[in-house]
């Protein structure tokens, strides 16, 4: 489609697809401090805990992006 194929569109899909997906779930998680008055430390909380999958979800990236070494 468009002079792609299918291995371009789902990396194209992964990287930027995925990538708005998780800022979008920063957002959710923000409103959700805001609303409930978490303060500080429960903001804190509240992203350690519902944005650690975010971060295992990059850091799974960046570990293979360099022990594929490009």
């Amino acid at each position: 489609m468009f002079g792609y194929n299918e291995e371009q569109i789902a990396q194209f899909g992964l990287t930027f697809g995925v990538g708005a997906f998780m800022l979008y779930m920063v957002f959710i998680i923000f409103q959700l401090a805001r609303e409930s008055k978490a303060g500080r430390f429960g903001t804190f909380v509240l992203f350690l805990a519902l944005g650690f999958g975010l971060v295992g979800f990059v850091a799974k990236g960046l570990i293979k992006y360099f022990l594929r070494g490009t």
